[in-house]
């Protein structure tokens, strides 16, 4: 029986399915070799010689996996059909290669199927090959290129910015557009504008809405009327004329499908629709994949199999009918700048089995297979049919002209079962006209547009002002606009602008835009990407010492003689020698620099965004603080921040957003002669009384509680703050009870005479602590004391029970201090905030197992399963 490898439990579980008794099929669990975190692992005087290190937690499936070679001498490599399968299908034939366990006589071959499917898998296992060198080859420039990188640029920031963590070849320049998008709203300086509506009246009674279009017989630009004086006239000469239909043009129109899915545009759909970080959507993705439900989900490509564009033409055919069916099938073609290796689109196996269908129980699988269904089915429908209609309404003397637009459907076509969502609001207007006639009068409504504008400044995104110019019979409206910045990055947003640049591959992207956020240089609000102060720093530093590698073109250039390589067409080592040769003298040249020197030349670099031009005219470097010191950027374990050079004498700092930015410092007012502030730091937003002293080198402080916001702090609140911890009163049994808020949130506190600690109990309400009495106290102290909970004898209680580890072992959710958790012995791996302990499967929680016990390395050695783990394997194996 040959041995088939393939990555993952639940895909061999597949696989086995359909190849029945005569293959042990066996996983790996993703790559079973790694490059060692240290130096020399990519050696630069031996023509880029890798040290390769299987890793701990590997160890185990390469050991089953030689094993099973003993008896049946036959190996099939079936990873994943990308660049990374390639890799690691190499990786485990030279690891089984130098434990001797291939031997001359042992047939090795790889396999490749786009989809897991009994036709897939057959035809696959019909045509075996080797091992693709050229495609191995791009992995290992990669590889090499990621390392020298990161191991060489990491300790250059680590020195010169303390509280950098990382820098890498593509999270850099991500981590460059999400700053540099920030930096263009922050410099940004709206401008007004106005708009003038009017809203007319058919002969039949019906009323339809127009704008402004000519204003003294000239074409009306958006941003011609710029204050409300001049759209005040604009509303007179409007309502001081009469006015009718000039012209009345219906024009056919035609809107066609969006192309099936690749990977990067999967992720961009599944954050509009239903708000997936990218990394999660690839997770839910890769379940369906391994469940043979879709095909393989890292691709770049748009095509599909013609058999399966038959089969969903036949599907749209059955269901709604032969109209919807175009005449011939639609061909895409790829427009990405650069496509690898070509893979198919990302589509079901079986058009015929939609969600319904299927009963997928996880609610994630259920909206990803239902959208990845919906779009395959629609890129092959035919054509929606639209009539847009234009109509045109003037004064007979040329001076005014307003426009109405609208559509109507006449065929929806592929809208019968899919839209792709949108990032941004759309300008077109889609209004439905009613019937209007060339030369007919065109009289003002009756109606008011009063309803319409607050429906505008309540609906739009922009900063719309609630200021208006009516007429008197409120039929005319203008109303007041400014330029809108433009907007942060979503997921979607930015993998799509990536992919634009042709900036690392669609497998990356969910990984990358992870890592970022890990790194705690990019933080998520509302779906929208910000960069922290440590990101911006960091972004400064790299684009004024290490320009070149994190530029754009330089970034994208590189993929391309990547793909070169995966095509045979180019020497990686060649493309390494040459990338490392100027990579390196950048290196030397600024470790030599001093932090004095690189602070220097980054606060002259950012003096136009960290002093602008005060209101006053004052020195925009002088603090205003103390009024004496120079402004000069500093930097901490936090990341950047401007501060006073008067220090310690003077603790003035900022972010260095500018004046005005969120954590600026800030006077709440003065309490018993101290000055009462509202300071962030490491932690937060925090409140302090006075300012340290030689004498008082730790002033009161107190930071602000979750929820509490500090734009709505005032000196009453930062006072109550400061007189924590609040004592309740003394306690029957003895002692003060007190409350106040603490690393975990607020608590109680009190100790008996005869306890050796203090009994702590959590409040639920960050009010409690100010208003709690004191029978509640006494109640939660006393339910406290009852049930200790971790340090007491009752156990957590899990919130899901999932069932046996692959390797041995109890799994279940719990809830704990920092939110819900995989257990799994010794292992305990929190939950992305993304994902409900509900929603969590066995596959999930081994795979988030897995990745923890790899990271804690050799901390996982002293776990007792270890010993046992083998033994359950060899049962396996034995069955």
């Amino acid at each position: 029986m040959p041995v088939v490898v393939v990555e993952s439990p639940a895909k061999a579980k597949t696989i086995n399915k359909y190849l029945g008794p005569d293959y042990t099929v066996l996983a790996s669990y993703g790559h079973v070799r790694d490059l060692p975190p240290k130096d020399g692992s990519v050696d630069t005087d031996d023509e880029f010689s890798m040290k390769w290190e299987v890793g701990n937690d590997s160890r185990k499936h390469v050991k089953a996996i030689a094993d099973a070679l003993k008896e049946d001498n036959a190996l099939i490599l079936a990873t994943d059909p990308d660049r990374e399968g390639e890799a690691i299908s190499w990786h485990l034939q030279e690891a089984l290669t130098k434990r001797r366990s291939i031997k001359k006589d042992t047939p090795v071959s790889r396999v490749t199927f786009n989809a897991i499917t009994k036709d897939a898998v057959t035809e696959a296992m019909q045509n075996p090959r080797q091992v693709d060198m050229p495609l191995v080859e791009a992995y290992l420039a990669r590889r090499a290129l990621d390392y020298l990188v990161g191991f060489n640029l990491s300790p250059v920031l680590w020195r010169k910015l303390p509280g950098a963590k990382s820098a890498g070849r593509v999270q850099s320049v991500c981590l460059r557009l999400i700053v540099e998008r920030e930096m263009e709203i922050e410099a940004f300086k709206p401008v007004e504008y106005w708009s003038v509506r009017a809203l007319f009246e058919t002969p039949r009674g019906q009323t339809y809405e127009a704008r402004l279009v000519t204003l003294a017989g000239k074409k009306l630009d958006k941003h011609d009327l710029t204050n409300a004086t001049q759209a005040e006239l604009a509303v007179q000469a409007i309502t001081s004329r009469a006015l009718s239909v000039t012209s009345v043009e219906a024009k056919p129109a035609a809107r066609n499908p969006s192309a099936p899915f690749m990977t990067s545009t999967l992720q961009q759909e599944a954050s509009r629709k239903f708000g997936m970080g990218a990394r999660h959507a690839m997770q839910v993705a890769q379940r369906l994949y391994e469940a043979g439900y879709i095909t393989y989900m890292r691709t770049d490509g748009i095509d599909m199999a013609p058999e399966a564009v038959t089969a969903t033409r036949d599907v749209i055919g059955d269901r709604y009918g032969a109209e919807y069916v175009p005449d011939s099938p639609r061909m895409y073609k790829n427009k990405a700048k650069n496509a690898q290796e070509a893979h198919e689109c990302i589509r079901p196996t079986d058009m015929s089995r939609d969600a319904k269908t299927l009963k997928l129980t996880d609610e994630d699988q259920r909206k990803l297979y239902d959208l990845i269904w919906k779009r395959t089915i629609a890129c092959q429908m035919a054509a929606a049919r639209l009539e847009r209609t234009t109509v045109e309404i003037g004064s007979a003397d040329g001076q005014v002209g307003l426009r109405a637009t609208g559509q109507v459907v006449m065929f929806d076509g592929f809208m019968r079962v899919y839209e792709e969502g949108r990032d941004d609001v759309a300008d077109e207007d889609d209004k439905r006209l009613p019937q209007i006639m060339q030369g007919d009068p065109a009289p003002f409504a009756k109606a008011s547009l009063r309803d319409q504008f607050a429906k505008s400044t309540s609906d739009s995104g922009d900063r719309v002002a609630k200021e208006a110019v009516l007429s008197e019979n409120e039929s005319v409206l203008a109303l007041q606009h400014h330029t809108q910045p433009p907007p942060r990055y979503t997921e979607a947003t930015l993998v799509k602008r990536m992919e634009e640049l042709g900036i690392g591959r669609p497998s990356t992207y969910a990984s990358i835009v992870t890592t970022i956020q890990d790194r705690e240089y990019v933080r998520k609000d509302k779906n929208r990407l910000i960069p922290e102060e440590k990101g911006r720093i960091v972004t400064i530093f790299l684009l004024n010492f290490f320009r070149q590698y994190v530029g754009y073109e330089f970034t994208a250039t590189l993929e391309e003689q990547l793909d070169d390589v995966s095509a045979g067409g180019r020497d990686y080592k060649e493309l390494l020698s040459k990338f490392w040769r100027d990579f390196s003298a950048a290196i030397g040249e600024t470790s030599e620099l001093r932090i004095s020197e690189v602070l220097d030349k980054l606060d002259e670099a950012l003096a136009p965004q960290l002093y602008p031009p005060r209101e006053d005219g004052s020195d925009p470097r002088i603090c205003p603080k103390c009024g004496a010191g120079q402004l000069h950027l500093k930097t901490s374990r936090t990341g950047g921040f401007v501060g006073c050079g008067n220090y310690p004498e003077c603790t003035y700092t900022r972010p260095i957003a500018g004046e005005g930015a969120q954590g600026e410092e800030r006077l709440l007012g003065e309490d018993a002669g101290d000055e009462i502030w509202l300071k962030s730091g490491r932690f937060g937003p925090y409140v302090q009384r006075g300012e340290p002293t030689p004498e008082n080198k730790k002033p009161p402080r107190a930071s602000l509680p979750r929820g509490w916001s500090k734009d709505d702090l005032d000196l009453e609140k930062a006072l109550t703050l400061l007189s924590l911890p609040r004592q309740i009163g003394d306690h029957p049994e003895g002692g003060m009870i007190t409350s106040n808020f603490g690393r975990f949130g607020p608590y109680l506190m009190h100790q008996l005479a005869d306890e050796a600690k203090p009994v702590y109990a959590n409040l639920k309400d960050p009010n409690d602590v100010f208003e709690i009495g004191m029978n509640r106290a006494v109640e939660l102290l006393a339910e406290k004391r009852a049930n200790p909970g971790r340090r007491g004898q009752a156990a957590a209680k899990p919130l899901k029970d999932l069932g046996e580890h692959p390797d041995g072992g109890a799994m279940q959710v719990l809830d704990g201090r920092y939110g819900p958790y995989v257990k799994w012995e010794k292992v305990n791996a929190t939950l992305p905030k993304d994902i409900k302990p509900e929603d969590v499967t066995l596959e999930m929680a081994v795979e988030l197992a897995n990745e923890k016990a790899a990271k804690k390395g050799s901390k996982k050695k002293a776990a007792p399963k270890k010993k046992a783990a083998p033994k359950k394997t060899t049962k396996k194996a034995a069955s």
